[in-house]
């Protein structure tokens, strides 16, 4: 049969990158804690949480980059929430909260979409002993019209494209 069309994929083998870190742990592995929400502090779907726990910051370092690495994008993945590819999943458990999810939200507080490149991160520290400190943001939004209380974590595992 002939075909419907074509696809052409296009990518590059570099020999270098840079050394990656989470929170300036100098581990590939991180956690951010988000504290504790009072329940009632969403107001309906889509809401999130205002205030001093309206998102919480973390960091990915990128270290010791080749000069030849001017930018970078991340690309996160994880369990989405009902399809909703803005919107990570809480792990489930017998007594873990429902209800709401975690959105990331790049340098500028846009939404990342998981599974899709963010936007680009500007490296300007390069060569060996360097460090780039790049932020990110999270926060929980209510994604049912019910939450209930309990554990709300989530695991999200990310890839650097350079």
């Amino acid at each position: 049969s002939a075909a419907d069309g074509t696809i052409n994929f296009t990518g590059e083998i570099t020999d270098a990158g840079c050394n990656t870190s989470v929170n300036g742990s100098s581990a590939t592995t991180g956690d951010v804690d988000m504290g504790k929400v009072v329940k009632t502090s969403f107001k309906g779907v889509g809401s999130t949480v205002d205030g001093s726990a309206s998102s919480t910051g973390f960091t990915i370092e990128m270290d010791d980059c080749p000069s030849t690495i001017t930018s970078v994008t991340f690309k996160f993945d994880g369990q989405n929430e009902n399809g909703d590819d803005t919107v990570l999943a809480l792990t489930a458990g017998a007594n873990s909260a429902t209800g709401v999810g975690i959105q990331l939200y790049d340098k500028d507080r846009n939404v990342i979409q998981l599974a899709k490149a963010s936007a680009p991160y500007t490296i300007t520290n390069t060569g060996a002993g360097s460090t780039n400190s790049l932020p990110f943001y999270a926060k929980y939004i209510q994604t049912q019209n019910t939450v209930t209380t309990g554990p709300a974590n989530s695991v999200a595992t990310f890839t650097v494209n350079y």
